[in-house]
């Protein structure tokens, strides 16, 4: 009888991606690592529910600190046009308007994750037609919208920092979610006095500049897209977005 040959199999094992913790933490010291890995396995949603957590314990938090009325009259002096309507109306009829105004504030803030959903949709169904089309980059919209979701962890250290500012007893004559802590220029001026300017300001935010470089590293490393063009790509993106919202809430203010 004839011993057989002893083989051994020489092929590497696949390597294990990276875990979900893992991930969300390598995306704030090495982000690099964090988008590589989804290429072996796109899944977005750890980061979502970490900013579905985030954002629902800031509208929380707010409407304990400081009041859906008290934010709705903040954001409304920052629209001239329709504090100038609202001031018109009978007393009675502006409470009506004010209660009515602050109730539809305060669902609109605790479904803000839905609408925030579909932001996130639109965002990289751009970056995936730009990097696609423009850029030839090999690159699914799962993988795209994967980016997105862990490229916008930074945004919740921002919502952190809110909570934290309310906590500690910060003062609620200014607060708005749209700009609830000073990572911008936009936090330190008026909206009334330009809403276009404010607006543009407000859009050179810290984390917002963060989330998009992270966003700009994703696309490298998921694709053969030069870091030159992804940077061009989505900070275009982003510069197209804040004029053409500024200049939107310029004309409604």
């Amino acid at each position: 009888m004839v011993a057989q040959p002893v083989t051994h199999d020489l092929t590497p094992a696949p390597e294990a991606g990276l875990s979900e913790g893992a991930r969300i933490i390598n995306t704030f010291i090495a982000p690099s690592k964090t988008f590589t890995d989804l290429r072996h396995n796109a899944a977005w949603w750890g980061p979502f529910l970490l900013m579905v957590v985030f954002s629902l314990a800031l509208v929380y938090i707010a409407g304990q600190k400081v009041g859906f009325r008290k934010m709705t009259e903040n954001q409304l002096q920052a629209q001239p046009k329709q504090q100038a309507q609202l001031d018109s109306l009978p007393p009675a009829e502006r409470e009506q308007h004010i209660k009515s105004a602050a109730k539809i504030t305060e669902v609109i803030a605790y479904c803000f994750p839905i609408v925030q959903l579909v932001i996130l949709l639109i965002i990289t169904a751009a970056l995936f037609g730009s990097f696609k089309l423009a850029a030839g980059a090999d690159i699914s919209f799962k993988v795209s919208l994967a980016i997105v979701m862990y490229a916008g962890l930074p945004g919740l250290l921002r919502a952190a920092l809110a909570i934290l500012s309310l906590l500690a007893g910060a003062s609620p004559d200014s607060f708005t979610f749209q700009n609830p802590i000073a990572s911008n220029p936009g936090y330190f001026m008026n909206p009334a006095d330009s809403p276009f300017l404010y607006a543009v300001a407000s859009s050179v935010d810290i984390f917002l500049i963060w989330t998009l470089v992270l966003t700009a590293i994703g696309f490298t490393c998921v694709s053969k897209v030069k870091r030159g063009t992804a940077f061009a790509i989505v900070f275009g993106w982003w510069l197209l977005f804040t004029l053409a919202g500024a200049s939107l809430g310029a004309l409604f203010s």
